[in-house]
């Protein structure tokens, strides 16, 4: 596939934390390394000075040729202001250009895992500050009115992973959200990899959640609880389709793992929050 967009690496953004190696990206072909059936996105609506679109995808990798070129036109197509990539699988951390948007990421030593914000030329302008806290946790702060606005994406650990990487995934995120200011608005979002269940639970969960909680789920809410954040995309009634976000192999069970998180004295800035069925790679 032909290169339409530029890619060169832009300095003019600062960054913390440079804990992990320079950024490598991407090859001419990697074979894909994860089963299918991840729903392509959630999204939501934000009011700062002006509505946005922001939204959250597990790409399952963008190491291989072409895939990047074709998640920015997916954003475009989408019309996203922000979008947060999950399991971009490129090592180390950097900044890029890619046409009119900006790319930060956030990888480890190896292809795995690895985080990635995309941002629309607009909203990179904006950009004041990021910092990589990990491959799992990366923290945007952006300029705004009437208050600065920081992004939080995270990719948590699966179920199968052991209880000491989970404590240590929240403490990441405890240290992503120390980076920003309390008098900041707040978005927390990404593959959480918990079920949250479809009961109202105080004002953190709301009616429209999927299946039952389990117990990454439960860790997650008590997270939610004692930070006043709530789970946007449990409050607003959308067709089944608008609300899981993962599949199972064979599409013998869906389900809602990923997740956008705003603190609840922010919540009423959200205007709607739902899955977009329609993306591809």
């Amino acid at each position: 596939m032909s290169q339409n967009h530029s890619e060169t690496l832009v300095n003019n953004v600062k960054r913390v934390c440079d804990s992990i190696p320079n950024p490598s990206f991407g090859r001419d072909s990697h074979g894909q390394q994860v089963a299918p059936g991840r729903h392509p996105a959630s999204a939501c609506k934000t009011k700062t000075d002006k509505t946005s679109k922001i939204a959250t995808w597990n790409v399952r990798t963008l190491h291989q040729k072409g895939k990047l070129e074709n998640v920015v036109k997916e954003m475009k197509r989408m019309k996203l202001n922000i979008l947060r990539l999950a399991e971009v699988r490129r090592k180390g951390v950097g900044s890029m250009k890619l046409g009119s948007k900006t790319l930060i990421s956030s990888g480890g030593h190896t292809h795995e895992r690895g985080e990635g914000i995309l941002f629309d030329v607009t909203t990179a302008k904006s950009l004041g500050s990021w910092c990589p806290f990990s491959d799992r946790v990366v923290v945007a702060k952006l300029i705004t009115k009437p208050l600065n606005l920081g992004i939080i994406q995270v990719y948590a650990p699966t179920s199968d992973i052991e209880d000491l990487e989970v404590n240590k995934f929240y403490e990441k995120t405890e240290k992503a959200k120390a980076y920003l200011k309390s008098q900041d608005t707040i978005i927390v979002m990404g593959d959480f990899n918990a079920k949250v269940g479809d009961e109202r639970i105080e004002d953190v969960i709301g009616p429209s959640g999927i299946g039952t909680v389990n117990e990454r789920g439960s860790r997650l809410i008590e997270w939610c609880q004692v930070n006043d954040f709530t789970i946007t995309n449990t409050w607003y009634q959308n067709h089944p389709r608008r609300q899981w976000t993962w599949k199972s192999p064979g599409n013998r069970s869906r389900n809602k793992i990923d997740y956008i998180l705003i603190q609840k004295r922010f919540r009423n800035a959200v205007k709607t929050s739902k899955s977009l069925p329609g993306s591809r790679l």
